[in-house]
């Protein structure tokens, strides 16, 4: 099991850290990442990380504001600079390994999401 919190309503330029706890969620780990589902549009990649070696990758839309981390069983999504076009469901997600993809296809496991209003 996946279970995120930490989203909210913020102000544009503002910032919020969701997390994702991963205790529950026993399968593998390879990729783990970040997508969103803006109201009436279609879920898309937001950024991954690989487990074993910390690395990541980021969408355009969202490269320089905001950051991956990972500590034991939580995934981190920094997001700062917030701004209108973030608002949306953001889920944690696992990922088909042996490469990661911001491709939602590629999931294998969803959490349930968590709020993000600009």
């Amino acid at each position: 099991q996946l279970v995120e919190s930490g989203g909210g309503s913020v102000q544009a330029g503002g910032s919020l850290r969701l997390s994702c706890d991963m205790s529950s969620y026993t399968y593998s780990r390879i990729c783990m990442g970040w997508f969103r589902q803006p109201p009436g549009k279609a879920r898309a990649g937001v950024g991954f990380m690989y487990s074993s070696n910390g690395v990541t990758q980021y969408d355009a839309s969202v490269k320089g504001r905001f950051t991956i981390s990972q500590d034991k069983n939580t995934l981190y999504l920094q997001a700062d600079n917030l701004k209108p076009d973030d608002t949306a469901v953001h889920h944690c997600a696992s990922l088909w390994g042996p490469t990661c993809s911001l491709d939602p296809a590629r999931v294998n496991f969803w959490g349930q999401g968590t709020q993000v209003t600009v």
